[in-house]
């Protein structure tokens, strides 16, 4: 028998640090788990000192010839900018370095036409990758008729590696289209969640923080959970019975990255916007990563750029189950802050309590004596409200309770 084996991508990773260099390289570092995502093997790293990008080359001329140096030293089939490269940066760098040349956003769209699984999911992400390629068409030279495989062939890639850019645009009019038509029908959906008086909480936070496994831990939601950049892309809304019989509907979000590509933020906005809707944002944090301060800063700077600031902030420190003894974690825009673990459940408890009580912040109390003519509007209350007492009398129904500021004046 035969055994086929798939040739393997070595690439060489770049970056450019225009600080004191520790950033530089965490960013890279993260590059490295993109990469090895994507299906590639990282084999070095290299790292230039600058005040900006060269904006021919990306790197200055000795530390070209450096690099150029180390693809024939190592025997690399590829090269990978931490940046987003223009398309003459593109072009000069495959001329001198004669391998295949691609920066970030190739390798995080790429990880997107992987992981995407419904089809408004490959529709953002087809939608995406065109945007990028109609801008880079002069750019890409010789790489648009690359057949091999590897990252940046994935999705509509393989299938148009030769086309010009009148044909990009028809078929970037009709993902359009129909993406707009996805967006109706999410909008559809959040007026009735509306008209029902549903209370939404959005899970948002870094990528591999442990959105979905907590989603899954509080509601059985069954969402796909791996130790992976990107596990899942589409996103999942259920419903969470809380402490004294009341409900909320979680929605859990793509997960955010630094250098999340414009194209992606623009293609993923009506998903990403679920965070903008909601009454709560639920931030979910790993609390074992290193470089946790830079990844709220991210997911900070994304909600900004979403406009979905100014309400009430819950954020979880997650994964608290891998230390022996818990540090002191701090989110001073946070409105409330919960140590928890997504994986072992500790925590989860306390969360509903909290969620419970918040809601109830939000909720207007009411007392009052309804005559038996108006004994519907007890039946709102008990669908949309909570029910703390009802005492039927002869001239009434006397009732206290909470229930949604929308629905006070009705009642």
């Amino acid at each position: 028998m035969i055994e086929i084996k798939k040739d393997e991508e070595r690439v060489i990773l770049v970056g450019i640090s225009t600080g004191d260099g520790q950033d530089a390289e965490e960013s890279v570092r993260e590059l490295s788990e993109l990469v090895r995502t994507a299906g590639a093997v990282p084999i070095e790293n290299l790292i230039q000192k600058r005040e900006a990008a060269h904006p021919a080359t990306y790197l200055g001329t000795g530390k070209l010839s450096e690099l150029s140096a180390l693809v024939a030293e190592t025997g690399a089939t590829g090269v990978i900018c931490d940046d987003e490269l223009s398309p003459a940066q593109l072009k000069n760098l495959e001329r001198t370095l004669d391998v295949k040349v691609m920066d970030r956003t190739m390798v995080i769209l790429d990880i997107f036409a992987a992981r995407a699984s419904s089809s408004e999911g490959k529709i953002q992400v087809e939608l995406a990758q065109l945007r990028y390629r109609a801008a880079r068409l002069t750019g890409f030279g010789g790489a648009l008729s690359r057949l091999g495989g590897g990252i940046g062939t994935r999705g509509p890639g393989e299938k148009k590696l030769e086309v010009d850019r009148r044909r990009i645009h028809e078929r970037i009019s009709v993902l359009k289209t129909e993406l707009l038509q996805v967006e109706r029908h999410r909008e559809t959906t959040r007026r009735r969640r509306e008209r029902n008086h549903k209370t939404v909480a959005a899970i948002v936070g870094y990528t591999n923080a442990g959105k979905s496994t907590l989603l899954n831990a509080l509601t059985g939601a069954g969402v796909l959970s791996e130790d992976k950049l990107f596990a899942t892309l589409d996103p999942t809304t259920r419903e969470l019975l809380l402490p004294g019989g009341e409900s909320i509907l979680l929605t859990d979000t793509v997960g955010f990255i630094r250098k999340l590509p414009h194209h992606l933020v623009e293609a993923f906005k009506s998903t990403l916007e679920e965070a903008k809707y909601a009454d709560f944002i639920l931030h979910v944090v790993d609390g074992a990563s290193s470089s946790m301060e830079l990844q709220m800063y991210t997911v900070y700077e994304t909600l900004k750029e979403l406009e979905a600031m100014g309400k009430p902030v819950i954020t979880l420190f997650n994964k608290t189950d891998r230390f022996v003894e818990i540090p002191v974690f701090r989110d001073f825009t946070a409105d409330e802050t919960l140590l928890i673990s997504a994986k072992t459940g500790q925590g989860l408890s306390e969360l509903k309590t909290l969620l419970a009580r918040k809601l109830k912040e939000q909720r207007i109390f009411l007392e009052r004596l309804y005559p038996y003519a108006e004994a519907g509007k007890v039946q709102l209350i008990r669908n949309w409200g909570q029910l703390l007492s009802e005492d039927y009398r002869e001239d009434g129904i006397a009732v206290e309770a909470y229930v949604p500021p929308e629905l006070f004046g009705r009642l």
